[in-house]
């Protein structure tokens, strides 16, 4: 360099320090024709075009550099600085990847290249380079934040939480990125301190919606649902057309009680994102709660229809008992064979589907799924119950077709299974009687009113049998003057009884004392007048019940036991007094036979809630983790108790974790 090319290039740098950017263009292009191949010329001139944002000319520059002096890689760090300061992230990585080939030992170039990737959403790309910074940069705040920030964008929140505790630890004071950790956080189900620092980003900015609602999730997730409500207060207040976040919003509501409320947010939320399965699915438990079994399914159904690929088999599931509880049979075969085609071993499912069958009338599939499944428990007092009922009412549509044989094989089965059912036994009665098996149905024949005393129906027809059966034609005849001495046979005549009115009075007056007692703890004088009672009406399973519970408070098991048997052997359809014999089980923990009673209410009753609960309880104890979370799931979308409802979310919680 010439004396006086060096004093224009002093007067060009002194220039552009005064930042008189013009001046020292100037000197410098006038540099450049006294010394046109002068790469620090070149170089300078590019700096200053760069710092008066002339950027094309500053990249024209830096060409000529690269043309005079090919080997120096360090002039792409200026180009590819500059490409970052025009959004040219393409170009600018280019360059900066000439870097790193030329000059592989200026390693503050990673930083360059990562934050590029940064910008191109390279989150990948851009955590390899950060990470090779730090290894040699280790304390460097701005690539450490950048890395958390590529972490929570690639989905790596375990990795961008713990970016983000080193940030905090090593400086609380200057941290500000409390959106993203706490974010970071809630997405590893971390809610507890995910909500500590989403509120400090509230406390920071109380107008920084991210912030709000994730902290209303977490809240929400934490089951802390009054301070999720007052946030969510908050959000919609501060911009009322936020409604993507009204199906969160609605499942708040609903685990509140809500219903309504949650019913209208679901309808919002369904209005602007019509195509979301959720949404329908949800307003459908929630009508479900509501026993509105019409809207039940008509949300299940379009929730099902936009699941048209990828159907969601519980939820199938699900709406064929609610078409079963409303007893449209048809429609609930159909779902049930929809589910079983996916689960096709599901114990509970198929006795469902033999249920609709049963329904349906539909006898013979429903006898062969029955034994079918006793053939895998045979111990199954519903499924063995409902078999028996299958075959009697199978003998009696033989009966009625005047099928003889097949009635009797059909009721001789039902019989042999120890069935309860007087009819049953009629039902026999009847098809031998008309199959010339008199002995047979004479014994058919009491044992029916045995179990049904008062049935007149049985007792006159069973009466009717024995006067034809004895033909006078087969009577030898007496000398006639002892003819006085031969006996008509005859019903036993019975000493005269109180009218029906005046025993059913007598009946419900005993009751009524009965009930005073209980209400008076007055248990030994209740039992009495129970008791009384029951010999008026030996059948009143109601009776029988409060028996059973009234021993059941006396800690008399044995008792208890024995009263709830005869409730549910008068009547094997008594849901309570199935339930409250599960219960006694329970308490001499006997689990199987109480989640045997347990299941037989669910049979005979969908919606009580508190046989899923009790029956959870049992799975909870034999340690069957998923049909414990099962039942406590079903039992939630039938529940009131909201402190019931608590205690089962806790353990809901604690069988996930």
């Amino acid at each position: 360099m010439t004396p006086e090319v060096n004093l224009l290039y002093q007067q060009a740098c002194s220039a552009e320090y005064k930042e008189d950017y013009t001046t020292a263009v100037q000197k410098l292009t006038e540099a450049l024709k006294l010394a046109g191949n002068d790469v620090m010329l070149y170089t300078k001139l590019a700096g200053v075009y760069s710092e008066m944002g002339e950027y094309d000319k500053a990249l024209a520059a830096y060409a000529k550099v690269a043309e005079l002096k090919p080997a120096d890689g360090y002039i792409y760090i200026s180009v590819g600085s500059i490409y970052e300061n025009q959004g040219k992230y393409k170009e600018a990585l280019e360059a900066y990847n000439k870097v790193a080939q030329m000059c592989p030992e200026y390693l503050y170039n990673y930083l360059n290249i990562a934050n590029v990737q940064y910008q191109l959403r390279d989150y990948k790309g851009a955590i390899e380079n950060y990470n090779k910074f730090l290894a040699t940069y280790s304390q460097h705040s701005e690539a450490r934040e950048n890395l958390a920030n590529s972490y929570m964008n690639d989905g790596n929140f375990a990795s961008a939480a713990n970016e983000y505790e080193n940030l905090y630890v090593k400086n609380p004071a200057s941290f500000k990125d409390y959106v993203n950790f706490g974010l970071a956080l809630y997405r590893m189900k971390n809610y507890e301190k995910a909500s500590a620092f989403l509120e400090k980003a509230v406390e920071a900015d109380p107008d920084n919606i991210t912030a709000r609602i994730s902290l209303a999730l977490s809240y929400q997730e934490m089951e802390k649902d009054d301070l999720a409500l007052a946030q969510y207060d908050v959000i919609f207040r501060q911009q009322p057309g936020l409604n993507s976040l009204r199906l969160d919003y609605g499942n708040l509501l609903a685990d509140m009680g809500k219903d309504e409320a949650a019913i209208a947010n679901y309808r919002i939320y369904i209005q602007n994102f019509p195509q979301d399965a959720r949404a329908y699915q949800n307003i459908g438990v929630v009508y479900k709660r509501m026993n509105k079994l019409d809207d039940v399914i008509a949300n299940y159904e379009k929730a099902l229809e936009l699941q048209k690929d990828k159907r969601n088999i519980d939820l199938v599931e699900d709406l064929a008992e609610c078409y079963h509880l409303k007893k449209d049979y048809p429609n609930a075969l159909k779902y049930y064979d929809e589910v079983l085609a996916v689960k096709k071993d599901d114990y509970n499912l198929k006795y469902n589907k033999a249920l609709v069958l049963h329904a349906m009338d539909k006898y013979n599939d429903a006898i062969a799924i029955y034994t079918e499944l006793l053939k895998q428990k045979s111990d199954d007092t519903a499924v063995k119950g409902n078999l028996t009922a299958a075959l009697t009412a199978l003998g009696d549509v033989y009966l009625n077709d005047k099928n003889f044989s097949l009635a009797a094989s059909a009721f001789e089965q039902a019989v042999s299974m120890g069935t309860k059912d007087p009819y049953a036994y009629y039902g026999l009665a009847k098809a031998y009687r008309a199959c010339d098996l008199d002995d047979k149905a004479s014994e058919a024949y009491e044992k029916a009113i045995a179990l049904a005393p008062d049935n007149t129906e049985y007792s006159n027809e069973y009466a009717d049998f024995i006067s034809s059966t004895n033909n006078p034609a087969n009577v030898t005849a007496a000398p006639q003057e002892e003819t006085s001495e031969i006996k008509e046979i005859k019903l036993t005549v019975e000493p005269e009884q109180p009218s029906n009115t005046d025993t059913n009075l007598a009946n419900k007056s005993l009751i009524a004392k009965g009930d005073e007692n209980y209400k008076s703890q007055k248990y030994d004088d209740a039992i009495n007048n129970y008791q009384e009672a029951l010999k008026l009406n030996p059948s009143d399973e109601i009776t029988l019940l409060k028996l059973g519970n009234i021993y059941k408070i006396k800690n008399d098991n044995k008792n208890a036991l024995n009263f709830y048997k005869k409730a549910i052997v008068v009547n094997p359809n008594y849901a309570d007094g199935w339930f409250n014999l599960g219960l006694v089980y329970a308490n001499e923990e006997d689990t199987s036979k109480a989640k045997e009673c347990f299941h037989r209410v669910i049979t005979l009753d969908p919606a009580y809630g508190y046989a899923y609960y009790a029956l959870a309880l049992a799975y909870d104890q034999d340690g069957d983790k998923k049909e414990a979370l099962d039942n406590y799931r079903i039992f939630l979308t039938r529940n009131k108790d909201e402190a019931v409802a608590k205690t089962v979310k806790e353990r809901i919680k604690a069988l996930e974790q």
